[in-house]
């Protein structure tokens, strides 16, 4: 490995006026002897730009997570920037490299058929036999979130604060006040119509939460139901009936909405919309969907596709 005293200048510099960790120094001295090693036998402290670059792809073919080579880039990034201040060198040969970008993971999505036996076992579940009032509430609740839920893709936050003034009217579209106190109209399905009216009714007939402005009330410092407690049962249910807990949650249904919707044609605009998504960018990740179903179009139609 090529010496160079200007790494140990650099720690140096980190443990007396950055008062790093001693951690944090080992980091940045693993990370700088590795970069020495490749740059050998010409020091680190001496290589340009294309160098430097090249160093990053060579961390890319040895399997290097973005993140660990964002990691040693910010380390050289900081080294070579020591340097420039210090007078050692008149540029800064990192200054025009960046990152890689991380990529954008998948949202994890349910399948149609998957959804509809966790909003049927809700169902059948608040249909069923209970030992009381509140057994039959609860199980009533859970199947009414289920139904809104993937009826409007609501963050999670949005649906278990939804007032009650949203069940007592015979309407079609109901208005969120979402991020940033953007206001948007969601449609609600027949079915989420009559699950709301059917809970309000029986919690009117228990005399709970009589003077609740809260659809889904509770006796928590909020008020209502919380999303942990709902990730909470919607797992529970989902154990019962043989689903993956692990693939299953409010938020996964809010990406089962979106991805199903533009499974079946609709535009991404309106779908941008529903979520309340401020810029399209964020929608367009459910797109995966519409790649799959090509895919799966040009398999099962393309007259080449079996040769």
């Amino acid at each position: 490995m090529a010496t160079d005293y200007t790494i140990e200048s650099f720690l140096e510099m980190l443990s007396a006026e950055r008062g790093a960790a001693e951690n944090t120094l080992q980091s940045y001295r693993r990370d700088l002897d590795d970069f020495a090693d490749f740059t050998a036998p010409q020091k680190p402290s001496g290589v340009d730009t294309d160098k430097i670059a090249a160093y990053l792809r060579d961390l890319s073919l040895r399997g290097f997570a973005e993140t660990s080579q964002a990691r040693r880039l910010s380390a050289l990034k900081q080294y070579f920037k020591f340097l420039y201040a210090d007078g050692v060198r008149t540029d800064d040969p990192t200054r025009t490299l960046s990152a890689p970008k991380k990529r954008q993971s998948l949202p994890k999505v349910l399948a149609i058929d998957e959804v509809d036996k966790l909003i049927g076992a809700a169902e059948t579940a608040s249909n069923g036999d209970h030992k009381s009032d509140a057994s039959r509430l609860r199980a009533l609740r859970l199947y009414t979130l289920l139904e809104v839920l993937y009826a409007t893709g609501l963050r999670v936050s949005e649906l278990v604060a939804l007032p009650v003034t949203a069940a007592q009217r015979d309407q079609r579209l109901i208005e969120i006040i979402g991020k940033g106190n953007k206001e948007r109209l969601v449609p609600l399905s027949p079915a989420a119509q009559r699950a709301m009216r059917s809970y309000v009714s029986l919690r009117a007939e228990s005399g709970a939460y009589a003077k609740s402005p809260w659809l889904f009330p509770s006796h928590g410092k909020s008020g209502h139901f919380t999303r942990q407690a709902f990730g909470r049962d919607l797992k529970d249910l989902a154990v019962s009936i043989g689903l993956d807990a692990e693939k299953v949650s409010p938020h996964v249904l809010r990406h089962a909405f979106a991805s199903h919707l533009l499974q079946n044609g609709a535009d991404l605009r309106v779908v941008q919309q529903l979520l309340g998504h401020a810029d399209i960018s964020t929608t367009q990740i459910y797109t995966h969907v519409l790649d799959e179903r090509l895919s799966q179009l040009v398999e099962s139609a393309h007259p080449l596709a079996k040769r």
